[in-house]
């Protein structure tokens, strides 16, 4: 059986989870922290990654094109060209163009830390570019790359919200209002696969937040 390594309040370990539970995959969700992770799997040291009959695969992109093309009965791209490339395009404009830079947010929208005036001046305005020009690329029809549910959707689910929630930390404001996004999550919210990645996200979370208090504690 495949195992996922990594912990549910990753949202690049969701996006693979969420990937595998809608293509009916059977999986070991294995939890492994940041720090604890097997360098021989992963050689940076991140999550996910998944382990094979064949050996270990990291970064969650190229684990979902395995994914695609080890379990094509129920595929996340579509068959023709030009819709596969237009469903890989979503999915790397949301995780290099929004989450990697509101990324920059989270220290101090999540975690206590704090991030320059500056810096938040400047990765607010890169968001506003870069949110506007996902406007031209996502349809929302009901999904984000058109009317099925595909990889793009796999990251979206998971990335949107977390965009969403650090930009009204930090700004006040959602960077992605003028979208319809609150829609679109409570469409795929209705998903079963989807219902099970957010509780297994938020339970984890929960505990990911308790081990860094008491790390801090311990520390004091």
């Amino acid at each position: 059986m495949l195992k996922l390594c990594g912990f549910a309040a990753s949202n690049y370990h969701n996006k693979v989870k969420l990937a595998l539970l809608e293509k009916g995959v059977p999986f070991e969700d294995v939890l492994v922290w940041t720090g604890q992770t097997d360098r021989t799997a992963s050689p940076l040291g991140k999550v996910p990654y998944l382990l094979t009959e064949q050996g270990a695969i990291c970064e969650s992109t190229v684990i979902l094109e395995y994914l695609e093309d080890r379990f094509p009965e129920h595929p996340l791209i579509p068959a023709d060209p030009f819709a596969a490339a237009k469903v890989r395009e979503l999915v790397r404009f949301l995780e290099l163009h929004l989450e990697l830079v509101a990324r920059n947010l989270y220290t101090e929208a999540f975690f206590g830390g704090k991030v320059s005036d500056s810096a938040k001046e400047k990765i607010g305005a890169q968001l506003d570019k870069n949110v506007a020009a996902f406007g031209k690329l996502a349809q929302f029809a009901p999904f984000v790359g058109g009317d099925s549910f595909t990889l793009a959707d796999c990251a979206a689910a998971v990335h949107l919200p977390v965009v969403s929630s650090a930009s009204k930390i930090i700004y006040g404001r959602d960077v992605l209002a003028d979208l319809p996004v609150r829609d679109y999550l409570k469409h795929v919210g209705e998903r079963a696969t989807v219902q099970q990645v957010n509780a297994d996200r938020k339970t984890n979370t929960e505990q990911m937040l308790r081990n860094l208090k008491n790390a801090a504690s311990a520390k004091g």
